[in-house]
């Protein structure tokens, strides 16, 4: 208060003491926030493991069945129609809830590769990732893809070995293959006593504790706790010779491995690993401890012009995330919004950067899957629900006045490229507007060429064209079809040299788009041909993401 008073002396008592309150409320708020990703490749598990921590912070009362036709209750992460009916998940969805005095923002993203742009996207909001890996499999192709986004901002990774109720790939192998291929140091903060039908549990080398599998348990004790590895009670437990294992196994691991570096992980330098079977309700608890001791609150972020800290006073966010339609008997939009700091207030005019003028957003809500309650308030770290009528971008930034842009939400190059064909010319209105809105959420990205206009769209996947369709139809009432184009990759071009930009386009013209915010794109029909264009225009360049600088 001292402080303050000599830096502003016209403030009273009264104002300094609420200016002090507000401070410390604002850096309480962030320390308890923890918001997070769940990554891995499809079928690894993740979905299911999202369900077994929304079950112990108390966000649903059962489990639902992710792929089972059987059983009518599915996943409460995964709520659109084609996701209900194919058993995966194409959209992320945002769950937010309370263990432990902690508030936890979890993003389930879509495990399957073709929406992987999606999940690219998600990964800018969160402070941290947990990495599902299949056992039986190990570590797979997009969980390599993912690691590498991972990697160009050193998120903090944790490894949950998944499935250790079935026969799988031996513990110290699937440690060397995360390292090799993900090229991240390792550190087991737990160990599985065997696995398969002789699996006994784990030993959690962080909290030195025994903790026993019973499989199919709804609850969950404790950990037996056992300091000394020595200590005979261990063999009481697992047998004489699974202890014998277990000892020589962490004798290996001590000898190989450092021990856990807490700023090592913060820095994404090194990832902690633990095993269980989230199926099975195994495993989770300790990672969840774990997680809420060691992984960050929410982090500062980089914009244009300068670092912005999450303890700042005035708010500031960003859209990473836009989707029409959640509810089909209200066609509303909600842009999903990652505080960055300060304080959100519901019916607050902020400042909307890319537009030059104030919007007042009314309604804010917080997430539930695809349920969703009224916020009034919300922190750096948390995610909210802002009711959009068309004004919001991915990208776009929040703030209560600042000129500056959050940067790091690319569009990445697709890898399938089709012509959109109208089948309905008396619905043309209705494919625009679809079009429009599915491209605004990221679903896709279209491409409209200079010359004759047409349209292409571009997906990481094949899968995206048939939710694309599905969508258009169901939510738009217009029917498309999808043509193959001859097209290799998408590449945003830019100059140094306006003149020498002007004619490159003017030669390339029939290989010259725009995407949907008005960036010129260089259409490359093959690999060779790119190469070739590119040695013969030294002066432009070729950029394989949306996001660059000269």
């Amino acid at each position: 208060m001292h402080i303050l008073t000599t830096f502003a002396p016209g403030l009273n008592k009264s104002t300094i003491r609420t200016v002090l309150l507000s401070l410390m409320s604002l850096e309480q708020e962030i320390q308890k926030r923890r918001t997070f990703g769940i990554i891995s490749h499809p079928d690894a598990g993740k979905t299911t493991l999202t369900e077994k921590l929304l079950l112990f912070g108390g966000a649903i009362q059962k489990a639902g069945a992710v792929k089972s036709s059987k059983i009518k209750d599915h996943a409460r992460s995964d709520w659109m129609e084609i996701e209900k009916q194919r058993g995966i998940s194409v959209a992320t969805s945002v769950m937010g809830f309370n263990y432990k005095d902690v508030k936890i923002n979890l993003l389930d993203t879509p495990g399957h590769q073709d929406f992987a742009e999606d999940t690219y996207r998600t990964l800018t909001a969160v402070d941290s990732v947990i990495m599902v890996i299949d056992c039986v499999k190990g570590v797979e192709i997009q969980t390599e893809k993912l690691m590498e986004v991972c990697r160009m901002r050193n998120t903090p990774v944790i490894c949950f070995i998944n499935k250790l109720d079935r026969e799988g790939r031996d513990p110290f192998e699937l440690l060397d293959e995360i390292e090799e291929k993900l090229n991240i140091k390792v550190r087991p903060l737990s160990w599985p006593i065997n696995m398969g039908k002789a699996f006994k549990g784990v030993y959690s080398l962080y909290e030195k504790s025994l903790h026993l599998f019973t499989p199919s348990k709804t609850t969950v004790e404790e950990g037996i706790e056992i300091k000394d590895i020595n200590d005979t009670l261990l063999d009481d437990y697992v047998g004489e010779n699974n202890a014998k294992q277990l000892r020589a196994d962490i004798e290996l691991i001590e000898g190989v491995y450092p021990d856990f570096d807490i700023e090592d992980y913060l820095e994404g330098k090194v990832a902690p690993v633990f095993f269980g079977s989230a199926v099975n309700n195994f495993g989770v608890k300790e990672l969840l401890d774990t997680f809420i001791r060691v992984a960050p609150p929410p982090i500062p972020r980089e914009t244009t012009a300068r670092i912005i800290e999450p303890n700042e006073n005035k708010f500031s966010g960003f859209i990473f995330k836009i989707h029409a339609n959640m509810d089909p008997k209200h066609r509303n939009r909600i842009a999903f919004l990652r505080i960055c700091s300060g304080k959100f207030e519901r019916g607050s005019n902020y400042y909307h950067v890319r537009f030059d003028k104030s919007l007042r957003f009314s309604n804010a809500t917080a997430f539930m899957a695809q349920d969703r309650e009224t916020v009034d308030e919300a922190w750096p770290g948390d995610i909210v629900g802002i009711y959009d009528t068309g004004n919001l971008k991915i990208g776009d930034t929040l703030t209560e006045g600042e000129k500056v842009l959050y940067t790091g939400i690319p569009s990445f190059s697709p890898e399938i490229f089709k012509e959109v064909v109208n089948m309905d010319a008396m619905k043309t209105k209705q494919l625009e507007k679809g079009l429009s809105q599915l491209m605004e959420e990221g679903v896709a990205q279209l491409f409209t060429y200079e010359l004759g206009k047409k349209k292409v769209v571009g997906v990481v996947g094949a899968l995206q064209f048939e939710v694309i369709q599905f969508r258009l139809k169901n939510e738009y009432n217009a029917t498309a079809q999808f043509v193959p184009q001859n097209i290799y990759k998408a590449c945003w071009i830019s100059s140094k040299d306006p003149k020498k930009l002007a004619e490159f386009i003017e030669s390339k013209q029939r290989h010259i788009a725009r995407d949907k915010d008005g960036k010129l794109v260089f259409m490359a029909e093959s690999r060779a041909w790119l190469q070739m264009v590119q040695d013969n225009f030294p002066e432009i360049h070729f950029h394989f993401t949306s996001e660059f600088k000269d």
